[in-house]
């Protein structure tokens, strides 16, 4: 499983409208972005309380990152 499906599989683990949960990832030479998208009524669930629930999903991803040798950056866009 890749960065990318594991950041889609949490995401729609966590919101109402998994359908609209949207992950693009953008290589790097050595670092990965991905951006996900999510319904407007889910972004709060995704960001969770003062940050902590993106943060645990940051964490998750620099491990998995970390694994594979490369440095993965999570943003989430409204």
């Amino acid at each position: 499983m890749g960065m990318k499906e594991l950041i889609i599989d949490i995401a729609k683990a966590l919101v109402d409208y998994p359908e609209e949960v949207h992950v693009t990832e953008i290589a790097g030479e050595r670092t990965t972005v991905l951006e996900v998208k999510v319904a407007k009524t889910d972004f709060g669930k995704v960001i969770g309380k003062q940050g902590q629930t993106a943060n645990a999903i940051r964490t998750i991803l620099n491990g998995a990152g970390t694994k594979i040798g490369r440095r993965a950056v999570l943003e989430i866009l409204e």
